[in-house]
């Protein structure tokens, strides 16, 4: 029986558009591979939009576009969701879709940091991509910098807090930040990815500023260590238990930073592959870096539990020549196919392996034992509970 595939794209984040476009690409290449598609959109605000016409780019670009409402409106069927998900239209009469398995296709907070996998875990629906734990983790820059720590693989010095550290010590975090990273230094918020919201901080002021920016985004702030000789290097990695790397793409920004107009509107965008003068691939690295980048691209990637495709993004020192592993992203914007397609692998080729990853993943979680007989209910009676406000 013939799968049907449900992508979903969109939700409350500011990489909501990246999201949109990410969608119309896995949706355009599954219909020519002849999958039964089901395109499902998350609006800004968190309602469900289910069906066909939201699987035209031209349907979120038209201006005179009014499809958002209340009459369009889905739900989730969470009682019959059970080994798949269930969308009925909301009215008298309305239509169900069912969908066998998942293709998220968000970016950021609300759908690639765990939230979406959760809800497919918990309805036992096969999905593509990273899990629950990876798709968290990865998702704040701490704690993957922690991480890396922790196993001893190179990243840059950071300093984080939280809004209300800030709010508390401003003054003590500023000098703390110049005392031990120096400036300049680079501004992040920890869970937001694109570059938004990102700076480069060359004064204590620029500094004050560019934390208080992120801070709009998000109630966490990195800072990191500012590298002056800077390439920055990405790896794409695929698969479950072998991964395999991409080759390396090497970004070119004139500016400070790669910010979100580098990436996506310069030249066509850089991270959808169509700045042809913005990208490098293969990187311009011998072939002993090149190993070693694809090496901790993939240690990385076993480290985190990461398994059907994510992004390992690096800073290469070019003066110093040291490696540092930086970020790691979960549902790379548009899969990240122009460099797979420069790897060799077509984007037919490359759904179809997400698709084989995601069901290979689930048939195994099938194997495993996810009950446990006990006799702890039938003596419960015979322990005295105290509960406060309770029952008897």
């Amino acid at each position: 029986m013939k799968k049907t595939i449900g992508v979903f794209f969109g939700s409350r984040n500011p990489e909501h558009d990246v999201s949109i476009i990410t969608g119309q690409l896995i949706i355009s290449g599954l219909r020519k591979l002849n999958y039964s598609v089901v395109p499902v959109y998350l609006d800004k605000q968190g309602r469900w939009y289910v069906g066909e016409q939201f699987g035209h780019l031209g349907q979120f670009t038209d201006p005179k576009t009014t499809f958002l409402g209340k009459d369009r409106r889905w739900v989730l069927d969470m009682e019959e969701s059970m080994g798949k998900l269930v969308f009925q239209k909301k009215g008298f009469g309305g239509k169900k879709v069912i969908i066998d398995l998942a293709f998220p296709a968000f970016h950021g907070q609300n759908g690639e940091d765990g939230t979406f996998q959760g809800l497919c875990e918990l309805l036992q629906v096969p999905y593509v991509g990273c899990d629950v734990a990876s798709s968290a983790v990865t998702m704040d820059k701490v704690l993957t910098k922690l991480l890396l720590q922790a196993a001893r693989i190179p990243t840059t010095e950071f300093v984080f807090f939280t809004k209300s550290e800030w709010v508390t010590d401003k003054k003590g975090i500023i000098k703390n930040i110049i005392n031990t990273l120096r400036l300049p230094v680079i501004v992040k918020p920890a869970r937001l990815g694109s570059s938004i919201g990102i700076a480069k901080a060359k004064t204590e002021k620029d500094l004050e500023f560019a934390v208080e920016v992120a801070f709009h985004y998000d109630e966490k702030v990195i800072i990191e260590v500012c590298i002056t000789d800077l390439m920055d290097v990405t790896c794409a990695v695929m698969g479950n238990g072998n991964p395999t790397p991409s080759l390396l793409q090497e970004s070119v920004f004139g500016d400070e930073l790669f910010s979100y107009e580098d990436k996506y509107l310069e030249d066509g965008g850089a991270q959808l592959g169509n700045a042809k003068n913005s990208i490098v691939i293969p990187a311009r690295l011998d072939e002993f870096t090149t190993k070693k980048i694809q090496d901790i691209a993939i240690k990385v990637y076993k480290l985190i539990g990461c398994s059907g495709i994510a992004r390992v993004d690096f800073l290469y020192d070019t003066k110093t020549k040291e490696i540092y592993a930086n970020e790691v992203n979960t549902l790379p914007g548009t899969i990240y196919h122009h460099l797979w397609k420069a790897s060799g692998i077509e984007l037919p080729e490359l759904l179809t392996k997400l698709i084989g990853y995601a069901e290979e993943k689930y048939s195994q979680k099938k194997e495993y034992i996810h009950t446990f007989n006990s006799d702890l209910l039938k003596f419960a009676n015979s322990v005295k509970l105290q509960v406060k406000g309770g029952g008897k």
